[in-house]
């Protein structure tokens, strides 16, 4: 979406740089900055329950997405050297995913804790 908007803005200039400005009223890029911020929440909100060794190989995704997306919707030519990069990031990305988790969720940390208190009541009546 980003793309598409600056494409329809045209090259920025560094001796006119305020021509920037004009890209926040583009439909597109505020589409486009709109689904980012949905992404950053997303981002955020993954990252405080799971490890980072998870939730960043999974964000690597969006380089698959946007090689598929750019090719549909940009008519962009992709060189089989991407596509084999992008085969790469797929593969790796399975493989972390499929790797064990290290992440401990709050209830079962709240479970475990009332198992051990129990433990500790048995323990203590059978002395």
């Amino acid at each position: 979406m980003l793309k598409r908007g600056m494409d329809d803005l045209g090259q920025i200039q560094m001796g006119n740089w305020t021509h920037i400005f004009s890209a926040f009223l583009n439909p597109w890029i505020i589409l486009g900055i709109a689904c980012l911020t949905g992404f950053f929440y997303s981002y955020l909100t993954a990252l405080s329950w799971a490890d980072l060794t998870f939730v960043l190989p999974a964000t690597a995704m969006g380089y698959v997405v946007t090689a598929v997306w750019s090719q549909y919707f940009l008519h962009e030519h992709i060189s089989m050297w991407r596509w084999s990069g992008v085969l790469l990031i797929t593969c790796g990305v399975g493989l972390v995913a499929r790797g064990p988790s290290r992440t401990e969720h709050p209830e079962k940390i709240v479970e475990l804790e009332g198992t051990k208190a129990k433990a500790a009541e048995v323990q203590h009546e059978l002395a």
